[in-house]
């Protein structure tokens, strides 16, 4: 008996198998996406010489979070469930409290001439603190605001204000402007 010819592997058909597989591994895979925060960045300030008026002490909120994640909000120590109540305050200042932020009048359309805080959130947090801490603030400040343009829309409109018309919810933005500054994180320290 001779030797036997050993048929070959037709490897033609290999190439175009494996781009499909790999086609198909591209399109089915999900690659994870780094999500950021939605803040809207306040307008670029014009070259002049002109410095700023300074923000009065009264209507600046300030929040500090510390290496250790702990709070302190207006230089006292909080607890982050007590935080967006304390904030709400601020922003709202319903009796008009001197310590608390000055208001402007203002027309807004739906509700006339209205008395509008000037108030404005400042945070900052050390280079230590955790994201997730960090995290926890934003969410705790941004309810704040959403809590109060919610009760507004319920007391003005009877809906909830994610429930508005575009105009509505521009009234109520008017009313209760997010003002939220995040200064540059840094070693603040404490224990």
């Amino acid at each position: 008996m001779g030797k036997r010819d050993i048929q070959e592997v037709n490897a033609g058909s290999m190439a175009d198998i494996a781009f499909l597989l790999l086609i198909f591994f591209l399109v089915t895979t999900t690659m994870d996406t780094d999500s950021g925060l939605s803040r809207m960045l306040p307008p670029p300030v014009p070259d002049t010489e002109e410095t700023p008026p300074p923000i009065k002490e009264r209507n600046v909120f300030e929040v500090l979070i510390n290496a250790q994640n702990k709070l302190l909000v207006e230089k006292k120590p909080m607890d982050l469930s007590q935080l967006r109540e304390a904030a709400k305050e601020f922003i709202e200042n319903p009796m008009d409290d001197p310590s608390l932020p000055e208001k402007e009048e203002i027309e807004v359309p739906y509700f006339g001439v209205v008395p509008v805080s000037k108030g404005v959130i400042s945070l900052q947090n050390d280079r230590g603190t955790q994201y997730q801490m960090y995290l926890s603030v934003q969410n705790e400040l941004a309810a704040a605001y959403n809590e109060l343009r919610d009760e507004l829309a319920m007391r003005k409109f009877g809906k909830k204000f994610s429930e508005l018309e575009d105009d509505k919810q521009e009234a109520i933005r008017d009313i209760y402007p997010q003002r939220i500054s995040e200064a540059e994180p840094k070693n603040i320290g404490g224990k």
